[in-house]
């Protein structure tokens, strides 16, 4: 990547058995440029602490130190929500977002993102639509369950709050997203590729994006193309 002029952008892997580890090679990378780093969406999947442990405070700590984005591609727990043992495959493909919805859900009631309000995530993937009835759902939790939901931190604010100051997420194919873009948030997405794999929309994704967004005001489509991305990731382009 560091010979690719800026082409290539690098997603740098750490060691997940040891958070000090982890944090060390956080803060190697982003001295060579790095700005974005693969985490798991369900770490306790992989039968890792999970963030609600305090384990990872090292490693979210010198992410939020560097400017280093966590990005959490969906199906990195290695399982996926599904119905039965003998579902078709078609259920668990369409009900994959919910991976990545569970995540958000997580992350956003852990306490993580109000400790360390600089602190980026980046969910890849995992499509838009569902945000909206996700965020939505977290703020009433909150307001609704507090007096019996002892587990977990007292959040001072809504935790909607902590989605659109520091969560994204990338879509691809999302014409539902795009339509309620206001819930979403216009900061808070990327368009994707996807290529090379049977979900991509190549080798008609300029196409699929003209469909999708195209007809927006062209300062949310240079936002959802690329300014985002750029300013997400500290990215050397304007």
């Amino acid at each position: 990547c560091g010979a690719a002029d800026g082409r290539l952008i690098p997603l740098c892997l750490v060691p997940l058995w040891d958070a000090e580890l982890a944090a060390a090679e956080i803060r190697r990378n982003a001295a060579r440029g790095v700005r974005a780093v693969a985490f798991s969406e369900n770490p306790a999947w992989l039968g890792l602490p999970s963030i609600h442990s305090r384990h990872w405070d090292p490693f979210f700590a010198a992410c939020e130190e560097t400017g280093t984005v966590i990005c959490m591609h969906i199906g990195s727990g290695t399982k996926t929500f599904l119905t039965s043992e003998d579902a078709p495959e078609t259920v668990g493909a369409t009900g994959i977002f919910t991976n990545s919805a569970m995540s958000m859900i997580d992350w956003l009631f852990s306490g993580v993102l109000v400790r360390h309000p600089a602190l980026k995530l980046l969910y890849a993937e995992c499509q838009i639509g569902w945000i909206p009835y996700v965020v939505e759902r977290i703020d009433d939790v909150w307001r609704t369950h507090g007096g019996w939901a002892t587990r977990g931190p007292k959040l001072e604010e809504p935790p909607s709050t902590q989605y659109y100051r520091q969560v994204h997420s990338c879509f691809f194919k999302d014409s539902v997203g795009v339509q309620l873009l206001d819930q979403v948030g216009r900061e808070n997405i990327c368009f994707e590729v996807d290529y090379p794999h049977q979900d991509s929309t190549w080798p008609s994704t300029e196409e699929v994006a003209r469909q999708t967004f195209g007809h927006l005001p062209a300062d949310d489509v240079e936002r959802i193309a690329r300014g985002n991305a750029i300013r997400l990731l500290d990215l050397p382009f304007t």
